[in-house]
């Protein structure tokens, strides 16, 4: 309260908020990306395991 109002340095409630959000976004966004570097590395091995049609 006091923060928010001023009268104590620190950070404000609405801005430690949005911070929490935008980690969980990150966390997010990495757990995606991990997944999808995966799904990209089991289709390039796959492609490379196929053989080849003549």
């Amino acid at each position: 309260m006091e923060i928010d109002s001023g009268t104590k340095p620190g950070i404000a409630t609405d801005q430690s908020q949005r911070t929490k959000e935008l980690e969980r976004e990150v966390r997010e966004l990495k757990g995606a990306n991990e997944i999808l570097r995966k799904a990209a590395a089991f289709y390039a091995q796959a492609k490379l395991d196929r053989k080849p049609k003549y």
